[in-house]
């Protein structure tokens, strides 16, 4: 099923004016046209408390309040109208801890940089389409980072949102990662 993007509002934060000019043309191209963009994650932050924004794409790397920051905000914020807000993290460092850092700061998907129209649609889609359940504990609001369900009903069952799970188990990423490694943060993501 192909979500009608028209009326999703969209916030762009990248400290870059061509990325956020890449992402805008991206988006129009899924007709998604009511964008906000800011260079700047402290207006940002003020964008989003004040805007019905459907879903923010944010970079990772910035000046002053980088991309986790923003997202940590967003998600504990107390006067956010809206943290459970889907969150697309753009980043060209895909190295194994900073993926880590992003899914355990609440990311809802990771898009490694240079972003292709592609992935961009995909990420879209998930968050539209198949988005998951939030979880909040007293060290973690966003979205349940286990996305393989599987039944289990032994002695070591946890159920949901009462402990950390072990997504990185068993997953084969070196700490260096690759600029466009998408399939390890995937697995990572996984």
């Amino acid at each position: 099923m192909t979500p009608r993007m028209g009326n999703v509002n969209t916030l762009i934060i990248d400290d870059n004016a061509h990325m956020i000019s890449i992402v805008r043309s991206m988006l129009l191209g899924f007709g998604i046209s009511r964008t906000h963009e800011s260079r700047d994650a402290v207006e940002a932050f003020e964008i989003a408390r004040h805007e019905p924004i459907d879903l923010i794409i944010v970079d990772y790397q910035m000046p002053l309040l980088d991309g986790l920051e923003f997202i940590q905000m967003v998600r504990r914020g107390a006067d956010m109208k809206n943290p459970f807000v889907p969150i697309i993290l753009l980043t060209a460092h895909t190295e194994r801890s900073r993926i880590m850092a992003a899914r355990d700061a609440g990311v809802t998907e990771i898009c490694a940089k240079p972003v292709t129209a592609r992935q961009m649609w995909e990420k879209i889609v998930a968050v539209v389409n198949n988005p998951r359940p939030f979880v909040k504990t007293a060290n973690y609001l966003g979205p349940d980072r286990r996305r393989k369900h599987e039944d289990y009903n032994g002695p070591e069952r946890r159920s949901v949102g009462s402990a950390k799970p072990d997504a990185d188990e068993g997953v084969d990423v070196s700490e260096s990662g690759d600029e466009n490694d998408q399939g390890a943060i995937d697995q990572l993501m996984a």
